[in-house]
């Protein structure tokens, strides 16, 4: 018997893992696939910068392949996707606030913190590695990669809130898993179809979030990996109701 084939997902954080891991595994679950997901926002790290961002992703793939005895002939795609936290914003929109003292907060326009000089410093960074992986189609010489984004973060997409403690991220992505994990279709149409969608052009999707202030507000083009899928459930749909009576 053949082996199946993986797809290897990296998210950011465990909450985006908990929220997306099983539902990604059911929409593949028919096509002799399996899904990998890990985490990490490897794209905010300050060891990281553009020029070897593309190397830090193939080896969190070749460090999985050698500790499961695959290569790099059992995958079948890497799906990496990115919280925006507002990097392409422009500095002034990264105002000081001595009162936040627990990381940064965030708005739709702007992020308040008490030290903007790192914010901002990590903004140009993670722009730049993101613009970077923007651009990339291989990774490990020759697995197809696409990277997509989740803005302001996946929180903000999938629960329409910003600043959620980990309790909240914890309680919303076990929820967010239990309404779509037998509703694919309606995870689908979540996706694709709501106000925050961009799934125009994939390059055009990566102008939209770079622009103004977007890449703060609620936005995501997930939706774009998932079209083939889509008309596949919408043609099983059409199927099935030309065979009723």
């Amino acid at each position: 018997m053949a082996r199946k084939k993986i797809i290897y997902v990296i998210v950011e954080g465990p909450s985006d893992d908990e929220a997306l891991g099983v539902i990604f595994q059911r929409l593949f679950s028919d096509q002799k696939i399996y899904v990998e997901i890990t985490h990490g926002d490897i794209t905010s790290d300050s060891r990281t910068d553009a020029a070897h961002i593309v190397s830090k992703v193939g080896d969190l793939v070749k460090a999985y392949a050698k500790s499961n005895h695959y290569t790099r002939t059992d995958f079948l795609e890497v799906i990496h996707i990115m919280d925006t936290d507002g990097t392409y914003i422009s500095d002034d929109h990264v105002e000081e606030n001595p009162e936040v003292t627990n990381g940064p907060k965030y708005t739709l326009r702007s992020i308040e913190t008490s030290r903007p000089d790192l914010i901002i410093a990590r903004n140009h960074r993670k722009s730049s590695n993101m613009n970077r992986l923007q651009s990339q189609n291989k990774v490990w010489t020759s697995i197809p990669y696409r990277a997509y984004y989740m803005s302001c973060n996946l929180d903000h997409v999938l629960h329409d809130k910003l600043n959620s403690t980990d309790d909240d991220k914890e309680n919303d992505a076990y929820h967010f898993a239990m309404k779509y994990k037998d509703h694919l279709k309606e995870f689908l149409a979540f996706l694709c179809d709501s106000d925050f969608s961009v799934v125009n052009d994939y390059a055009e999707s990566w102008d939209y979030i770079r622009e103004d202030v977007h890449s703060l507000e609620r936005h995501s083009n997930l939706g774009i990996c998932f079209k083939d899928i889509r008309q596949k459930f919408d043609k099983d749909k059409e199927e099935s109701n030309s065979g009723m009576c």
